[in-house]
């Protein structure tokens, strides 16, 4: 394969990015999860977010790397979009400044030239530029394949190290538990 190209994420990437956020719900099996849109709707009662405002607007939520490869028509602006990082900075109030990586994905056509590793060197970098103490994230438990990259690399499985278990509050829960009196 040829050369690519790892750089910060734009707001004209919102499309490719939502893309490869369908692609990576697919291969987890969770494709009808997904609620994201590019520009954002209202339902009945959720407000689904706004890809651009949430990770360009005023106040980010999120922040992103985009890996890209030369096309191969060499068409005007040259490169294909086949990977994303996509994270954000938080705090633990027992160790301090954390990066969250919320998703991590390479198209398999691509995978196994490097992309990954140095989209994995790149957020690093920037983890340690930020000043964090470490990088967190999540894997599905079937993903075997994602698992071993990840302590082939250093990384250590808190649910089996620390026994911690992931919980989430849905929508409806917080809707509920915010009218509670």
């Amino acid at each position: 394969m040829a050369k690519f190209m790892i750089r910060i994420a734009t707001p004209a990437d919102c499309a490719d990015i939502l893309r490869l956020i369908k692609e990576l719900a697919s291969y987890e099996n969770m494709a009808n999860a997904v609620k994201l849109t590019e520009k954002g709707f209202f339902t009945l009662i959720f407000f689904v977010a706004d890809l651009l405002e949430d990770g360009f607007g005023e106040h980010p939520c999120y922040h992103c790397l985009i890996a890209e490869v030369p096309k191969e028509d060499q068409a005007p602006n040259g490169y294909t979009v086949v990977g994303f990082a996509m994270y954000y900075f938080t705090y633990d109030p027992w160790i301090g400044k954390m990066i969250y990586l919320e998703d991590f994905y390479v198209m398999e056509p691509y995978r196994g030239f490097g992309i990954g590793s140095e989209m994995l060197k790149r957020i690093s970098q920037i983890a340690i530029q930020n000043r964090c103490c470490s990088m967190h994230f999540l894997v599905v438990g079937w993903n075997t394949a994602s698992i071993e990259y990840y302590t082939r690399r250093g990384a250590l499985d808190l649910s089996k190290q620390e026994g911690w278990h992931l919980f989430k509050f849905s929508k409806e829960s917080l809707i509920k538990l915010a009218s509670e009196e």
